[in-house]
């Protein structure tokens, strides 16, 4: 998109929006007095001037000219209101259509009519869904901006998961599973303290993570290590990386440091908070003179335009013969395509990467998210005989600056 082609497409497809919702505007406006409307159009042709020139600074500068704060809000803003303008043209198009046949049957049947007469003039366009369309465009711009201040509206979420397997020295043991931190989206220091003040007030047994701490570089993590490191737990923090943690969506060398470097850089990240960095292997937690397997690899997605990092043979090899293993992988679609198929005795797998879009709703059993349409589990638990996959949306966020219904979750997991 830094490409002049590429902003210059983006430009002439917002300049095309506009006027299709200038058309609407004037619709539903012609009983207003004509300095009421001067100030309506006034304002919309501002808000599409600046929203040009938004593009364009985004484009075409870095965090030393705007900041990371208003780059970020400024992205989404101009992304909010071109998605709304998009919600709103589907209903002007479906007018459109309208009037189209209308015009059509008018030639046809009433050729010699007044009727036919009305159509070689203008058939107006409908106020009703002129009126629809710049609701939901505006309704869905103003849940965005909503959205905003859900940033750090950490939910705690309790799961009980049942399994007749489960050695009777872990009945009763808590994980808490995070996953999705972003540390290089998050602008607020004291908000993410409080969550992670949450975490240890859950006083879990082991705290897992799934993956994606970083956008792309380890230095995002150079003002949240130290805060990060503070979660402990009695049987260990443990963690595997997520697809943003490889760097692949950026051009390396950044600041003198290359992709390779920048991966070993975030491995010691991990170690330098305490948390065991699982790279495709296992961990047994011994409890009471029983034990379970903790498996760990890293990024592995059915997905084809994301990486197959991780090796579950190599993982998995040594703990045939524990009666309970726990899987921690950070795509969910690896569970449907590798874990079903090959390792049925895998009880439970954690995941994440999905975010929920950080966009939907979950009103007790009904969700609905528009990730579904590419992920099949995307939220919460899913269960296939007796082995469970448990998708938490994400710590942080990603891309938009927000949450609307699906919230930042801590998930406090109780083995019964």
């Amino acid at each position: 998109m830094r490409t002049p082609l590429g902003v210059i497409i983006f430009v002439l497809f917002s300049l095309a929006l506009d006027v299709y919702m200038y058309q609407a505007l004037k619709t539903v406006s012609q009983s207003l007095s004509p300095k009421a409307r001067l100030i309506i159009y006034s304002i919309f042709f501002t808000i599409s001037f600046l929203t040009i020139v938004g593009f364009i600074l985004f484009v075409y500068t870095d965090y030393s000219f705007l900041g990371q704060k208003v780059r970020t809000y400024l992205f989404a803003i101009i992304i909010g209101l071109t998605f709304a303008k998009m919600v709103g043209a589907v209903f002007f198009f479906m007018d459109d259509i309208r009037r189209f046949f209308q015009w059509i049957a008018a030639k046809v049947f009433f050729e010699k009519t007044e009727i036919a007469t009305i159509a070689d003039g203008a058939i107006s366009r409908s106020k009703f869904l002129s009126w629809i369309g710049l609701t939901a465009g505006g309704t869905l711009f103003g849940s965005l901006v909503y959205g905003f201040g859900n940033q750090y509206n950490y939910q705690v979420k309790p799961v009980k998961l049942k399994f007749p397997n489960l050695p009777a020295a872990f009945k009763g043991f808590k994980i808490v599973h995070i996953s999705d931190i972003h540390s290089g989206s998050l602008l607020d220091k004291n908000a993410v303290m409080h969550g992670v003040e949450l975490i240890l007030k859950q006083a879990p047994d082991m705290i897992l993570f799934t993956g994606d701490i970083v956008n792309d570089k380890a230095s995002e993590m150079d003002q949240y290590k130290e805060l990060f490191s503070k979660l402990k737990a009695p049987y260990g923090v443990y963690s595997t990386l997520g697809n943003h943690d490889y760097g692949d969506y950026v051009t390396w060398p950044v600041n003198g440091v290359s992709k390779e470097e920048n991966l070993e850089r975030l491995k010691k990240v991990h170690a330098d908070m305490g948390w065991k960095l699982m790279m495709n292997e296992h961990e047994l937690i011994e409890k009471n003179g029983e034990k379970i397997a903790l498996i760990g690899i890293e990024n592995w997605s059915a997905k084809i335009r994301f990486p197959k990092h991780g090796r579950m043979q190599e993982a998995y090899t040594g703990t045939e013969d524990v009666p309970f293993k726990i899987l921690m992988s950070h795509d969910p679609s690896h569970w449907d395509a590798e874990v079903i198929p090959k390792y049925g005795d895998v009880d439970l797998t954690l995941s994440g990467h999905t975010h929920g879009m950080q966009f939907g709703f979950k009103i007790n059993s009904l969700q609905w998210s528009p990730v579904q349409y590419v992920y099949k589990q995307w939220g919460v638990l899913y269960e296939t005989g007796k082995q469970k996959l448990y998708v938490n949306p994400g710590f942080g966020f990603i891309g938009y600056p927000g949450r609307v219904g699906i919230l930042p979750e801590i998930t406090v997991i109780e083995l019964v």
